[in-house]
């Protein structure tokens, strides 16, 4: 497949935006049993800002993927059998939500709705941030199943792809989190920090799996099966047509199988060990700038992986068009 860089921000913004928002329920879930120190309300407001700007940044990048618009609003109409049209509606309902935490917390304003005596999981901000941390799952699930529905791809049909896609927002988020606990919260650095190494160690593993099975794919379609003839020796000589048309440039990346296996190299490099080490380096250093570092180079390590995910997507109409 042909990887849109306006898919690959929204994808990649929004998860990390995301995987902050549950680093910051995780810290008010821990202080409110005690397990962690109360931090101030700014913590958890600036937080949120800074959630709700990538997922403003990842819905504007999306944009630039339609062709009209003007009629955006039409594509959560098929929400009863489109997961598009359930991310389309999971989406902004998380951002209002992210929104309300942020500001309740900003305007330091924290009833406890159970009475003054009831414990803390009674308190406002702490019953929106569930709610949030079930519609940023439902938005998780709803924007994996998007490419894992599509059986005909065979190298997304399958559950690792929204395991992944959650699992890299998870990590990329408390990375992030970590580096922003850094400058208003010095003692969650560890906390957050160790969270976001086992979270890329763990999306390690399930990606790893992802990229081996989709090497030993055994596909279902062959060029027989694309043109109708079974004789036992096809081989084709041209494209069918002279130049370039929509299926070649849409469901081909058009990049040589070097290049391919260069990104991968790339993104693997990036996202998993040296993160890892640039956060282990600055949880014992007390670094902020190599804390900041290691969500910069994770981030762009996304990029690439994101990249990746789409273009090492086969589809079927290439074995017709595989000569270009």
């Amino acid at each position: 497949m042909h990887p849109a860089f306006s898919v690959i921000f929204l994808t990649t913004l929004i998860g990390t935006a995301q995987g902050l928002f549950l680093a910051l329920v995780t810290a008010q879930t821990y202080g409110a049993i005690g397990a962690l120190p109360d931090q101030n309300l700014y913590f958890y407001s600036f937080g949120s800002l800074i959630a709700l700007a990538l997922l403003v940044a990842g819905l504007v990048a999306s944009f630039f993927h339609l062709g009209h618009p003007e009629r955006a609003w039409r594509s959560a109409a098929m929400w009863r059998t489109s997961w598009l049209s359930r991310e389309v509606i999971a989406l902004p309902a998380f951002m209002g939500t992210v929104f309300v935490y942020g500001l309740l917390h900003y305007m330091d304003w924290n009833p406890n709705l159970f009475g003054p005596n009831a414990p803390p999981e009674g308190e406002l901000t702490f019953l929106v941030g569930l709610v949030g941390v079930f519609l940023c799952f439902a938005l998780f699930v709803c924007t994996g199943m998007i490419y894992a529905c599509i059986k005909f791809l065979q190298e997304w049909n399958t559950p690792l792809t929204p395991l992944n896609y959650t699992l890299f927002g998870i990590a990329s988020g408390f990375t992030l989190a970590t580096a922003f606990s850094a400058f208003y919260a010095p003692q969650l650095v560890a906390f957050f920090g160790y969270w976001a190494i086992t979270f890329t160690v763990v999306v390690f593993l399930t990606r790893a799996a992802s990229l081996i099975r989709n090497k030993r794919i055994k596909y279902r379609s062959s060029i027989r099966s694309a043109i109708g003839v079974r004789h036992g020796q096809i081989q084709q000589k041209s494209q069918g047509s002279m130049g370039g048309s929509f299926n070649t440039r849409e469901y081909f990346h058009g990049k040589t199988a070097v290049f391919l296996k260069s990104i991968k190299w790339i993104f693997l490099v990036l996202v998993f060990p040296v993160p890892v080490l640039l956060l282990l380096a600055g949880i014992n250093t007390g670094s902020t700038v190599l804390l900041l570092l290691a969500f910069i180079v994770q981030y762009a390590g996304l990029i690439a992986e994101r990249w990746f995910f789409f273009a090492q997507a086969n589809h079927p109409q290439n074995l017709y068009y595989q000569t270009i």
